[in-house]
């Protein structure tokens, strides 16, 4: 099985675990995540998500031996890397050589990457909303060299979150891009030592995951949602978006009323 799938309370960590493959993305594995994240989704009792990666590797990129036993076909997008949703469905979602990269989730998405997240891998942790990466652990566009191109959202998500300049230069050179520089430049958002990426990122789930979630799931929301508008039209679709969550702002509002979570204390809330 290349994935499998651990719960602790409200934190559901997905393991993909081809190692021999350094997680390169084939087939079976892109299926099996884009169906794990679609059960997460769905789990009512699951708040955050952490995606890692078995063996030392975060994923290696689309599985490159597979891509060449596509040549010559007539149409090799036909190979599908999970099964192809009714197109009537309201929540037809396009195919994905890497799996879950085209899904809009509803919750949070950490992923814990340790070794190379490069290529169609480094597109597989740009598609979650923080990344924690251990201090040995890279990205970079290394299928620059086999005119692959990213095509799961890599040219999208990279400049949004590095800026056009510093994303054209990565994508274009294909170099590495250690984790120090990762973190200075915002491709990630924390850094530890080698072997603590998962351990970390479970805590920081378990942290997120404490707070009311429907507030956090509409924040979360209305960040995804303004690129692209004008500060004013991103105003009113945080209005939109946030109003129906004042409810269970007045509770919380009642809870500090009470005496709970005074002077900054996160520990009583």
């Amino acid at each position: 099985m290349t994935v499998t799938i651990e719960v602790d309370g409200p934190v559901t960590t997905i393991i993909h675990n081809r190692p021999e493959a350094r997680n390169a993305m084939d087939p079976d594995s892109a299926e099996a995540l884009a169906e794990a994240f679609l059960a997460f989704d769905r789990d009512d009792q699951s708040s955050v998500a952490v995606l890692w990666g078995a063996g030392g590797a975060f994923c290696a990129g689309w599985d490159l031996k597979f891509g060449a036993s596509l040549l010559g076909s007539d149409n090799p997008q036909q190979q599908r890397a999970f099964p192809e949703i009714e197109p009537e469905d309201p929540n037809a979602v396009p195919f994905a050589w890497m799996g879950p990269t085209r899904l809009e989730m509803s919750k949070p998405v950490i992923a814990a990457i340790a070794g190379p997240a490069v290529a169609g891998g480094m597109e597989l942790a740009l598609w979650c909303d923080i990344r924690v990466m251990e201090e040995d652990a890279y990205m970079g566009v290394y299928c620059r060299r086999w005119g692959v191109p990213l095509i799961d959202g890599g040219t999208v998500r990279l400049p949004r979150l590095v800026g056009q300049g510093r994303a054209m230069e990565i994508i274009l050179t294909g170099r590495q891009v250690p984790a120090e520089e990762c973190l200075r430049i915002g491709a990630c958002e924390k850094l530890v030592a080698r072997g603590d990426a998962r351990a970390a990122a479970e805590q920081m789930a378990h942290e997120i995951a404490r707070f009311p979630q429907a507030c956090a799931r509409a924040d979360r929301r209305s960040v995804l949602a303004q690129h692209g508008l004008s500060v004013r039209e991103a105003m009113h679709r945080e209005w939109q978006i946030s109003t129906p969550m004042l409810e269970e702002g007045l509770r919380g509002a009642a809870r500090f009323a009470s005496g709970k979570g005074r002077h900054g204390d996160f520990g009583d809330i």
